[in-house]
């Protein structure tokens, strides 16, 4: 936590996604449901229509179906870092279940927090940033603002050439 009260941290890459091939992070979905509640329509509705395809788009993620005698029908999203999710889907339709099970697919299971920099490297260097005096040879000396009359001075040089 910092000082504003919202955690933060460095930018970084999820299990070094991005150095090798592309590591779906959710590992396994559970789609709990009761097969009588009127509350469980959509999630019926969606086991019919687009399970199947969401499987078949995603096969590095494991599908469970329940039928519970539950009022409160669920998705627990569980990732490859051990962060469990549950989002309540009561009332919902079959599309918003699809947009919320492929936005649960594209999250790494991170919470969502503030990035501090849009940058950030392990071993940082140790001669400093660069800038324009970096290699300035030290014979020129030390630059300083010019006073009025180096001012008139080399204007009247530049007009006699």
């Amino acid at each position: 936590m910092t000082a504003r009260g919202t955690p933060s941290r460095f930018l970084q890459s999820v299990l070094q996604n991005g150095v090798g091939r592309y590591v779906c992070h959710l590992k396994r979905i559970s789609i709990i449901f009761s097969k009588n509640a009127q509350s469980s329509l959509g999630v019926r509705d969606f086991i019919e229509e687009g399970v199947v395809d969401y499987a078949k788009k995603n096969p590095s993620t494991v599908v469970y179906v329940s039928p519970r005698s539950c009022r409160i029908p669920k998705i627990v999203a569980e990732y490859l870092n051990g962060t469990v999710r549950e989002e309540i889907i009561t009332s919902k339709t079959s599309s918003e279940i699809l947009a919320l099970v492929t936005k649960l697919t594209n999250q790494s299971g991170l919470d969502i927090i503030r990035i501090r920099k849009p940058f950030h490297t392990d071993s940082p260097s140790i001669q400093g940033q660069w800038h324009p005096f970096t290699n300035r040879p030290p014979s020129i000396g030390i630059i300083r603002p010019q006073t009025k009359d180096q001012k008139k001075s080399q204007s009247g040089d530049v007009s006699r050439e």
